[in-house]
């Protein structure tokens, strides 16, 4: 029996290699099981001297797969669940853009004297928006900017995929500046937090001349190819045991394990399986899980919102960012002004931050205690102050730290 079902697997696995539908892989899964049953069966009766073999036999075959099929329905063929996204709040609005992208976004009108260069705050993941307007971008609509922060392709309530391969850094390089396009805008500012620093690099070398300032805020890294493990850091190191078996029990399920190995095969099988609501319910249900690892110990929980993020984008355009070109040639020659924020307590490796103050000819580094990875919830009045004097062009509020080395 279990080589009987080693081989309804390896079928329903191997045909995800061609193609995505479902039922022809649940079809080729039952035809190798069979065809593993009919001939075992075939010679255990024969041993047994049981009359009527072939009718015998095959009526086993059928109650094997019959069997399997519905031990499969009630696993990995049950669906999660898959909460309708709630309608969205007020002020969020759409673009829709060249590239295909129906972007959700929201936007702080300046309520002083207009500046020309508008804000735009990308946030991190890949995948994982934020709800509203941050409360920084509110500060510098009255310094006169016109801020505007959206949801990424793949997360939020922005377009979710079809052909999820089409999660690409690039794609997302694309989008964005076809939001520049759309806003009329010659150049930017851009504030890109975690892998949203990532992209804003990535857009940085495709389009510099675009870029009037940028800010990184606890980066994710420059250049995966850098790192041997890819960079980024490891937050679910932190994880609690309870978190880490709640979590494992979430991700051990049959249908996930059962969707992860189709995602290595073909990502589209994996979304044909687990479609996006329920796959983002269950990323949501996990950033939940772990929403303060990132923080430094004693900080109060973080607030929940139902924007949720992007499961396939997530996944999808880690694998491609891993295989970009590296960016870090182009961006040494770039003489865009540049400020890096970097928290006491974030689990990115300081190596990976430091790249940026190294890589940039014009960048300032700026190391905040008593914060995690978002500086702008841990240290509130200094992410804003910072902000304010740097997109105003003042002198910084914090002195910037110079020592390639991380402070003890």
């Amino acid at each position: 029996m279990v080589s009987a079902v080693a081989a309804g697997a390896a079928g329903f696995f191997a045909t995800a290699a061609v193609t995505a539908w479902i039922p022809l892989l649940c079809a080729a899964g039952l035809v190798a099981l069979s065809t593993v049953v009919y001939p075992l069966g075939w010679s255990a009766f024969a041993l047994l001297g049981v009359r009527r073999r072939r009718r015998t036999t095959t009526a086993l075959t059928a109650a094997v797969a019959v069997a399997v099929a519905g031990l499969a329905a009630v696993t990995v063929f049950r669906p999660g669940p898959h909460p309708a996204a709630p309608a969205p709040p007020a002020g969020v609005r759409f673009w829709d853009l060249p590239t295909g992208s129906r972007i959700a976004y929201v936007h702080a009108a300046a309520t002083s004297a207009p500046r020309p260069t508008p804000v735009i705050f990308l946030h991190g993941g890949p995948g994982t928006p934020g709800e509203g307007m941050p409360e920084a971008g509110t500060t510098l609509a009255a310094d006169g900017f016109e801020v505007y922060a959206y949801d990424q392709l793949g997360a939020g309530r922005s377009t979710r995929l079809d052909d999820v391969t089409g999660y690409t850094v690039a794609r997302q390089v694309a989008d964005l500046d076809a939001i520049r396009v759309t806003l009329r805008a010659d150049k930017i500012i851009l504030i890109g937090q975690s892998w949203g620093g990532s992209l804003t690099a990535q857009y940085l070398a495709a389009h510099p001349q675009h870029v009037a300032r940028a800010v990184f805020t606890s980066p994710g890294p420059i250049w995966p190819g850098a790192y041997p493990d890819g960079g980024g850091g490891d937050p679910w190191a932190r994880l609690t045991k309870e978190q880490r078996d709640r979590r494992d029990d979430l991700f051990g399920a049959p249908r996930v394990v059962v969707a992860s190995i189709l995602q290595a095969i073909n990502p589209n099988a994996a979304h044909a399986l687990v479609g996006d609501d329920e796959a983002d319910a269950l990323l949501h249900t996990v950033g939940v899980l772990g929403k303060d690892i990132s923080s430094c110990p004693g900080t109060p929980p973080s607030k929940v919102h139902d924007n949720h993020q992007g499961f396939y984008v997530n996944q999808l355009t880690v694998e491609d960012f891993a295989h970009v070109p590296d960016p870090r040639p182009a961006l040494r020659q770039l003489p865009v002004p540049v400020l890096v924020m970097r928290g006491e307590c974030d689990f990115v490796p300081w190596a990976e931050t430091y790249e940026y103050r190294r890589t940039f000819q014009r960048s300032t580094l700026v190391y905040l205690p008593h914060t995690g990875h978002s500086i702008a919830s841990g240290q509130p009045g200094a992410y804003v102050a910072l902000l304010r004097a740097y997109l105003r062009d003042e002198p910084l509020p914090l002195p910037a730290y110079t020592s390639a080395d991380p402070p003890s």
